[in-house]
């Protein structure tokens, strides 16, 4: 519509300029001279107007796709360490396309808070608390590389970590502990306290087990109680 006005006013104009130059009287040229500059004003108006809606066009509009963004727990990593830093390798497919701030870590003394937003309309979340050891919070940072990010974990000291988070520690320890028996030990109590051992530790099937194991042992020593009781 205004490309079509313009043009319609750039003829209009030609032609009150032909004429204007065609006039003899006085009067006659003030008139054209008059509607040539109104034409004018109207076509600097309308041009002006045009570049305006052509500028607004070019502006992309703002996207709602961070109203639409799923958050996803993050659990799986892998890791090594220096002397200096243990690393976190977290995969997440065409995270480098992504701005640097979208991608931020928060380091407290034993514990690290990893975000990554918008990604494919997805915000993920990897926090990890209760690590095996303080950390650097300070010197602690995240790299971004193709395909996956690398938490660095700023350590406080040169000594090597056996596990990410103390709960994993605990664990460890456990498994590798082995109860007290010697010579002098009542056996009874020392096949306790294994059995003790092995129901804190173990899984639900493992505690199961070794409740009916109880459970009949007790049992059986009730009833030899009792036949000795009878005779």
């Amino acid at each position: 519509m205004s490309l079509t006005r313009i043009n319609e006013i750039k003829l209009d104009i030609d032609d009150l300029t032909s004429l204007l130059d065609r006039a003899s009287r006085q009067k006659s040229k003030d008139i054209l001279g008059l509607e040539i500059r109104r034409l004018q004003t109207e076509l600097v108006n309308i041009q002006n107007q045009t570049s305006v809606d052509r500028e607004q066009s070019k502006v992309t509009k703002p996207s709602n796709s961070l109203s639409k963004c799923y958050d996803i727990k993050l659990n799986n990593y892998a890791w090594d360490q220096t002397s200096d830093f243990i690393k976190l390798y977290v995969n997440l497919s065409d995270v480098q396309t992504l701005p640097k701030e979208a991608v931020f870590c928060n380091f407290l003394e034993r514990s690290m808070d990893l975000h990554v937003q918008g990604l494919k309309n997805k915000n993920y979340e990897l926090t990890i608390n209760n690590l095996c050891e303080n950390i650097n919070a300070t010197k602690s940072y995240v790299k971004i590389k193709t395909d996956f990010i690398v938490v660095f974990l700023a350590k406080t000291s040169s000594k090597s970590w056996s596990c990410i988070t103390s709960v994993e520690k605990r664990l460890k320890e456990s498994k590798t502990a082995t109860p007290n028996i010697n010579d002098t030990d009542d056996p009874n109590a020392s096949l306790m306290n294994l059995m003790k051992k092995m129901y804190q530790d173990g899984d639900d099937d493992m505690k199961k087990t070794i409740a009916k194991a109880w459970t009949e042992s007790q049992e059986k020593r009730e009833m030899g109680a009792a036949n000795l009781s009878d005779m």
